[in-house]
């Protein structure tokens, strides 16, 4: 479903205003970006391994200075 904004008089920059709003929440961007290259999964598999450590460090290090 492609993502569509009207544009209301000569509101063309509030109309890309709020474009950009739904671009950024339906994710579509970041899934353009994720598919720019094949990731092997093994690879893809590690990374998120990674990527959750540093969250739960980051999670447990506020958790401290709470």
């Amino acid at each position: 479903m492609p993502i569509t904004v009207p544009v209301k008089g000569n509101g063309v920059d509030a109309a890309l205003k709020r474009f950009k709003n739904k671009v950024a929440k339906s994710g579509l961007l970041g899934e353009v970006k994720r598919k720019k290259e094949y990731i092997k999964p093994g690879v893809e598999r590690k990374v998120k391994r990674e990527a959750a450590k540093k969250n739960a460090r980051k999670a447990a290090k506020r958790e401290r200075n709470s």
